[in-house]
């Protein structure tokens, strides 16, 4: 389990763009890295084109997937947005989590886009802190 995830705020507003950009419908994506830190954001297009579910289109996951292995990279992370909610994992998430990665649910809360990130193991679901730094290394 990996209970602190470390991003760049260059990473962080990578994914709020794309998240925005996707609005009203969940936007997704996967995060590239070793350990706990964060290397590359990859954006996934949302093949179920849905306002409350999100299905990464399996060619864009594919190469997403096999990008990272010939980095010499891991999967550490994979993003989604809920437009209208909730800002945690919602059943379906937990439900079909696959992968041992940090889960980062973006949500809109009054004062614009937010992001809580968790780890979802055996249908339990824990916290993890993201640490956004200024600097390019954590």
């Amino acid at each position: 389990m990996i209970g602190m995830l470390y991003l760049t705020r260059r990473q962080w507003q990578s994914m709020r763009r794309h998240v925005e950009r996707q609005a009203p419908l969940e936007a997704c994506g996967l995060l590239a890295g070793e350990n706990n830190r964060v290397e590359e954001v990859l954006w996934i297009r949302n093949a179920a084109q849905s306002p409350v579910l999100f299905r990464m289109e399996p060619r864009e996951q594919l190469q997403a997937l096999r990008w990272i292995d010939k980095q010499g990279l891991e999967l550490v992370g994979i993003f989604h947005s809920h437009p209208a909610g909730p800002e945690v994992p919602s059943p379906t998430d937990i439900a079909e989590s696959a992968y041992e990665a940090v889960h980062i649910i973006w949500f809109r809360d009054p004062t614009g886009w937010r992001a809580h990130g968790f780890w979802i193991e055996d249908e339990r679901v824990t916290p993890v802190t993201l640490q956004i730094m200024d600097n390019e290394q954590p």
